[in-house]
């Protein structure tokens, strides 16, 4: 049988976009077009690879295996073929999906962006959101490039420290906290807390920091980003800590930012990627931007397990 690696390319568009006009998009093809491979890819697979659910296409138990595979495949092939291609970031197409904490998006994606469209216009980022739950989004070659505090264990996965940042107290302008003298661990204890944890987690390393001193805190609620738990601060006598890089984000009208009064270690932010992009050029170029900019802004954070 003769094979046509246009289809592995087909296929790869397909599964990553899950819809004919988003894969004619990616690949600068007519939607006629795609159809015609996803019909091709059907004949070679006996497989329906994408089923139409209402508006949606969801794609079968077959795809879903092969996705990784194919993504692999096609990136070995796009090497062997063009081991020594200079890159040319004037005319490079491609979109590069990142999966970074919120507040790093906040802190640190406008200058990453900007960066990009300067050097590479015809480069896109999608920004998505972290999951309640751990997801191997990065082996499975869905998502480009991580930004957290979370260090990746697997050998597969590389990891970089590109910066790291201490906690402060966030709290609304009028809080008992700005009046009455220094911010005492005592003081601190005794406010209400509002934690921040993708998980819902109440508690964290700031429980364990006073357990040592012999005190304790009171949780009333948590919230999944910083953004929320500025929000709610506004309007309430609740305390956040934060990474000192949202201290920008959190010196909105109506906040005050003071001093933590605890020995806490600095909070890293770790740029992860799969090892099959170590050698490619164009991911080589954006770790490079992302790098940048996350160190300029000083965009650690401490995500909450």
């Amino acid at each position: 049988m003769q094979l046509d690696l246009n289809l592995l390319s087909a296929l790869d568009a397909l599964l990553e976009e899950g819809s004919v006009a988003g894969a004619a998009e990616r690949l600068h093809v007519t939607a006629p077009a795609m159809s015609r491979s996803l019909g091709r890819l059907r004949r070679t697979t006996g497989d329906q690879i994408l089923v139409r659910t209402g508006r949606t296409m969801t794609p079968t138990p077959y795809a879903i295996a092969v996705r990784e595979q194919v993504h692999e495949l096609l990136q070995e092939v796009r090497g062997v073929l063009a081991p020594s291609r200079e890159l040319d970031l004037a005319t490079l197409e491609r979109t590069f999906t990142l999966r970074w904490h919120d507040s790093l998006i906040s802190l640190a994606g406008p200058a990453l962006l900007t960066a990009v469209r300067e050097q590479a216009p015809g480069v896109r980022l999608r920004f998505i959101a972290e999951s309640a739950t751990d997801t191997p989004g990065l082996r499975r070659g869905e998502v480009d490039l991580e930004a957290n505090a979370s260090r990746p264990t697997t050998p597969d996965l590389r990891a970089e420290k590109v910066a790291e940042t201490h906690h402060v107290v966030v709290v609304r302008r009028e809080h008992p906290l700005t009046r009455g003298g220094a911010v005492t661990a005592e003081r601190y204890a005794a406010a209400e807390h509002i934690t921040v944890s993708r998980r819902g987690r109440l508690d964290n390393a700031l429980d364990e920091a006073l357990a040592s001193l012999g005190l304790t805190r009171r949780v009333v609620a948590a919230v999944p980003t910083e953004a929320a738990a500025f929000a709610f601060a506004r309007d309430a006598d609740l305390l956040v800590t934060a990474p000192g890089s949202t201290t920008a984000a959190a010196a909105g009208p109506g906040l005050a930012v003071l001093p933590l009064p605890l020995d806490l270690p600095p909070a890293p932010v770790y740029l992860s990627w799969h090892q099959r992009y170590d050698t490619d050029r164009a991911h080589a170029w954006l770790r490079d931007l992302a790098r940048t900019a996350l160190a300029r802004r000083r965009g650690g954070d401490r995500i909450e397990a």
